[in-house]
């Protein structure tokens, strides 16, 4: 008998319950005061965080595989939705709590950390390109309004660590390879070295495939380095560098609902036709010094980044033209930034917190015609984009009686655009974009619970591209495109009760003059201001053991996003769509697994459920919900050598039922192109060898 694909799945997690399993564990659930996270901007217990947060470790974050994208590394975080899109030239969609959804391309309304150095650029726009989740050892996500910490756009925070070298003396080697369907191959390398007080560690990957769509093909080259020095016990001197090499990013855009159902792996036709494409070029390399005393801790960060962007659009070039004619744009940039925080405790466990943030980020953007990729003619806009931040904040954490303590922080914040433009002197300008912003918070702790409530507020800035792309197609700056602001309350519990690891949240947030999404055309979207949104919701995060070597895991988000007050005005009519829920954002999430070694060996089995989403401010593009769920499977075993070497061969199926499934959507997409299709079943096999 053919049993449907969740019976399977749920049949499959079950028989690996009774299976004998020897003692080796990938995961176990963590005991509350051995965590502690950073994403407070100092470090503290994780029992002692009066806010939703997830911390993903070790093996999790490459799921006995070669790490491939934030939708495996994140599946079990409640509050967020990674989608993967399926297109190279374009980040994954990553929202937490409604944050980020209008995000057509990169990420939005989210900060972004890795090693403590802000990948969020000055303008709120943020990129994974220098992020090679092979290198990385824990992934912190802060879940809720955090600019009182960490200033413009920080609706959430997910915060990267790299794996550290062993500082044993000898020379560490783990190689890497990986095939799979779509002609996918991905190749990785990491050296490690080092001893008592000099570690350093050396990582590269490439990634080519030909992509399950047409017009769809990409390459990607990542090199990593790190140097730690300890100065003293308490003192750390480091050094951060990244390059990245995208030379190919392929774009195949958004299909209507029609060209979805017919051939999910077809292109849009403009971007076939005009060959859209995107080839990255960037570098950082970022300083670093840490220092953790007796009742001192001391963090800063200072870095520069460098980025060659060549980006030929499917959107078409202005009139006259050609239907093969598109939009090129090219950008040089250009960011520096100093980042720092000081944390002094008190006796019976208070503590003051305060820092400065500033960052400066230049762009030179130019807009061309281009005929199949090739730029040609005169630059249609020529402007320099300049944009700085600068962000103070002071923050308290006072502890009462019977486990009661209490958080309070404020934090003031200054965004800078200016604009010269090249072309002619008649446009650019200059905008300053401000705000203060706070977070009060109750936190109740005992032996093994903690509880919360707290209220905060936040606010995001247009990016640079949003108010670069004006509606009437002249150069400046969107003198109508204003920021918006949130405020949030949310009340929460996590408990290791019965051994088990459970954390259960609640949020209710209302933003103003939200930036949306009115149209895109091409893979260019342009942005307008709804009056009021409304998000709320709940979370569940649960993980118990169920056997020797097993862990059960699940995770449900509930999102109910809506536009409370919004209406667009046209020529000729006004349209409200006040009640309308918000495009992008599921209202329901379900992710169920099992992780641990059976015999030899290490299984990771999960089932994930979404439910449908509209596409578009007025609901009517409906894109359906994954219905029966998908599976994903992942096997994996370690083969000893000797003492210090191991050879791990490993099979991974995403899809395991080959289910067809919208993964992602183009919010407001022009003419109904809304539609980013997933592909069926996905199979990859690879090994893994390492030594010291």
């Amino acid at each position: 008998m053919r049993y449907p694909p969740p019976l399977q799945t749920i049949a499959l997690l079950l028989l690996l319950n009774p299976l004998r399993v020897v003692a080796q564990q990938p995961d176990t659930v963590p005991v509350l005061p051995e965590v502690k996270v950073s994403v407070g901007r100092s470090p503290t217990a994780l029992a002692s965080f009066g806010g939703a947060v997830t911390v993903v470790e070790g093996t999790a974050i490459s799921r006995q595989r070669l790490a491939t994208g934030l939708d495996e590394t994140l599946a079990f975080v409640p509050g967020v939705v990674v989608s993967n899109r399926w297109n190279p030239s374009l980040d994954q969609r990553l929202i937490i709590r409604g944050f980020g959804a209008r995000a057509n391309f990169g990420i939005r309304g989210v900060k972004v950390l890795i090693d403590g150095v802000p990948q969020t650029l000055p303008d709120g726009q943020s990129q994974l390109t220098n992020l090679d989740l092979a290198q990385l050892d824990r992934v912190e996500v802060l879940r809720g309004a955090a600019s009182a910490l960490h200033g413009n756009a920080a609706g959430g925070v997910v915060s990267f660590t790299s794996r550290a070298a062993p500082g044993d003396g000898r020379v560490g080697v783990e190689v890497g390879t990986e095939v799979g369907t779509f002609d996918s191959r991905r190749s990785q390398l990491r050296l490690t070295a080092g001893g008592a007080r000099l570690r350093g560690s050396l990582g590269g990957s490439r990634f080519i495939t030909d992509g399950f769509r047409r017009q769809s093909a990409a390459e990607q080259r990542r090199l990593t380095g790190a140097l730690d020095f300890t100065l003293t016990r308490q003192t750390t001197f480091l050094i951060r560098a990244a390059w990245a090499d995208d030379p190919r990013a392929e774009n195949p855009g958004a299909l209507t609902v029609a060209e979805a159902v017919a051939n999910p792996g077809a292109p849009a036709p403009n971007n076939l036709l005009r060959r859209a494409d995107k080839a990255v070029t960037q570098g950082q390399v970022a300083l670093g010094l840490d220092h953790a005393g007796r009742n001192w801790n001391a963090e800063l960060r200072t870095w520069f980044v460098t980025r060659d962007l060549d980006n030929p659009l499917a959107a078409p070039a202005p009139a006259p033209t050609t239907a093969a004619e598109g939009l090129w744009v090219g950008i040089d940039r250009r960011v520096v930034g100093v980042r720092s925080s000081l944390t002094r405790r008190f006796v019976g466990g208070g503590r003051v917190t305060g820092g400065i943030d500033l960052q400066r980020g230049r762009d030179d953007r130019i807009n061309r015609r281009h005929l199949a990729g090739v730029p040609t003619g005169e630059p249609l806009l020529d402007q320099r984009e300049t944009v700085t931040e600068l962000g103070g904040f002071a923050q308290a954490d006072l502890p009462l009686v019977r486990g009661f303590a209490f958080r309070a922080g404020l934090r003031r914040d200054a965004v800078r655009f200016r604009v010269a433009d090249r072309l002619t002197t008649s446009q650019g300008g200059s905008r300053t974009l401000s705000a203060t912003t706070a977070h009060l918070g109750l936190t109740w702790r005992s032996t093994v619970t903690t509880a919360w409530l707290s209220r905060a507020t936040s606010f995001e800035t247009p990016t640079t591209t949003e108010l670069a792309n004006r509606p009437d197609g002249t150069t400046g700056l969107n003198h109508d495109l204003d920021p918006q602001r949130s405020r949030s309350v949310e009340a929460g519990l996590r408990t290791t009760a019965l051994g088990m690891a459970i954390e259960v949240a609640g949020w209710h947030t209302r933003t103003r003059q939200a930036i949306t999404p009115f149209q895109e055309v091409g893979g260019r979207s342009f942005f307008i201001n709804a009056g009021v949104t409304r998000s709320r919701g709940a979370e569940l995060s649960w993980r118990a053991p169920i056997g020797a070597g097993l862990l059960a895991l699940a995770s449900y988000t509930l999102t109910d996003a809506t536009f409370r007050d919004f209406e667009r005005t046209t020529a000729d009519t006004t349209v409200s769509f006040s009640g309308n829920r918000i495009a992008g954002v599921p209202r329901h999430q379900l992710r169920f697994g099992v992780r641990g070694a059976v015999g030899r060996l290490v299984l990771d089995v999960d089932h994930a459920l979404l439910s449908s989403q509209f596409a578009d401010d007025a609901n009517l593009i409906e894109v359906p919900g994954w219905d029966a769920g998908i599976t994903g499977l992942r096997v994996s075993t370690r083969l000893r050598q000797g003492p210090q070497r191991f050879l791990a061969p490993f099979v991974a199926i995403q899809n395991l039922w080959g289910r067809d499934v919208i993964g992602s959507v183009t919010v407001n997409g022009a003419f109904g192109r809304v539609m980013e299709p997933s592909p069926g079943r996905v199979v990859s096999v690879g090994v893994v060898v390492g030594g010291r």
